[in-house]
């Protein structure tokens, strides 16, 4: 099939490389000059396991093209994707739609023949009615079919998720829209009950509603581990208890520094503000959302006592600082809210993190190392952040040289008996 992909970021992107894998003709369109003409040498812009020679071996075979003409490439398609970003707006916590649309009118400009419109891009439940509607003239009124088609790829793990999914979730009530969809995805359908087919609005809000149920289940394991850590209870011990009950199920039962990313924060948001234009109150997803929010506090409160409530001068290194293993995505990482607070309180701050420098941070009082070592010498307490691999077994003593210094494992990486007896101060999550 003839595939264009509007948008070439995180989900255009992966989505484009995984069509092509599958033996489809795929263009990924992007406004971005640089970004296109980087990735026709294949010079990939994000970090993601496996990407880049997914790229690289489908440009080589003809079937993934970059471009940055958008009208050729929607009028030589006949599926396109619309993979743009749809940020929170400030002051609203709206999902932003105005790329959406622009693309929308673009693609209105080109329908030289029958298309489907697929929405990738998340967005609130009666978007695609308005996509429909401002696609629809006399004229054309028989050449397209908008469908939406949500993505569930985890950053770090997609190409995997793509290739292997849960689901497929097709929401259009067109047959013909349906069965070429269904053609489309064969190849990773494996099973029956993998492909669902369901109104357009039910796909919009099964993408915010599983975004919302998962960042809930997140949070609720990090408030029961507070709780853990008042009981002198292992929180490891009631993930697996309540994990092994199928009804619940132990995915995203692991407690940390709070969910970030370009996903849960932003979706969970759109879809409080959803619910508010439709009247109704959705105060689990509110609570779940300035529970998370707010959990930076309780790390601040617990990183004072470590260190005897004097932050000042104290040297501080974060391991990771991206929201989580597997990717250098800095969105609402809980890095970004503790780092400036403990260099207000006079702390000196450093890290280590497998993807690089990050300019989010301060260089004037932050300070990047590409050497784990150089990052930890001399710091009176190191902060694992991210549960990156190469962060699992680390011999601390031969990282630092002081004698007496402290660790805060955000992630429950290590034993907390195996490291009392190597005399190492040990802290960590709800245990």
């Amino acid at each position: 099939m003839k595939i264009c992909m509007i948008g070439s970021g995180y989900v255009g992107l992966v989505s484009g490389a995984c069509f092509a894998e599958l033996g489809n003709n795929v263009i990924c369109v992007d406004n971005n000059l640089d970004k296109i003409s980087n990735l026709k040498k294949g010079v990939i812009p994000i970090y993601e396991p496996g990407l880049e020679e997914l790229i690289i071996r489908n440009l080589n075979q003809k079937r993934l093209q970059f471009s940055t003409n958008i009208s050729k490439s929607i009028q030589n398609s006949d599926l396109i994707f619309i993979c743009v970003g749809t940020p929170t707006k400030i002051k609203s916590n709206e999902a932003d739609l105005k790329y959406v649309f622009q693309v929308v009118r673009d693609i209105k400009k080109n329908l030289n023949k029958y298309k489907i419109i697929v929405t990738k891009s998340t967005v609130p439940v009666t978007t695609g009615d308005k996509i429909e509607k401002l696609l629809s003239t006399k004229k054309n009124k028989k050449l397209f079919n908008v469908v939406s088609n949500p993505e569930f790829l985890r950053e770090g793990e997609a190409i995997h998720d793509f290739m292997f999914p849960d689901r497929v979730v097709i929401g259009t009530n067109s047959k013909k829209a349906n069965n070429i969809l269904k053609n489309l995805y064969s190849p990773i359908i494996k099973k029956k009950g993998r492909y669902f087919n369901t109104s357009r609005r039910a796909a919009e809000v099964i993408k915010y509603a599983s975004n919302a149920f998962l960042a809930t289940k997140i949070t609720f394991i990090n408030e029961i581990s507070n709780l853990c850590e008042k009981l002198n209870v292992d929180v490891s011990d009631i993930s697996l208890g309540i994990g092994a009950d199928e009804r619940i199920g132990a995915r995203f039962l692991r407690p940390g520094p709070g969910y970030g990313g370009s996903c849960f924060p932003k979706d969970t948001r759109a879809l409080v503000s959803t619910s508010k234009k439709f009247k109704t109150n959705l105060s689990i997803v509110n609570s779940t959302i300035s529970s998370n929010d707010n959990r930076y506090k309780y790390l601040l409160t617990k990183i004072k006592k470590i260190l005897n409530n004097n932050l000042k001068s104290k040297k501080i290194t974060f391991l990771g600082v991206t929201f989580k293993a597997g990717t250098d995505d800095m969105r609402d990482s809980a890095s970004l809210k503790l780092i400036p607070y403990l260099t207000k309180e006079g702390a000196k701050i450093s890290y280590y993190e497998p993807t690089g420098m990050k300019n989010e941070f301060d260089t004037k009082k932050v300070t990047y190392f590409n050497k784990i070592k150089d990052a930890c010498k001399d710091s009176d307490l190191l902060v694992i952040h991210t549960e990156w691999n190469e962060f699992k077994h680390l011999n601390f003593k031969s990282l630092n040289n002081k004698k007496k210094f402290k660790i805060y494992d955000l992630r429950n990486l290590y034993s907390p008996s195996k490291i009392k007896n190597k005399n190492i101060e040990y802290h960590s999550i709800g245990r």
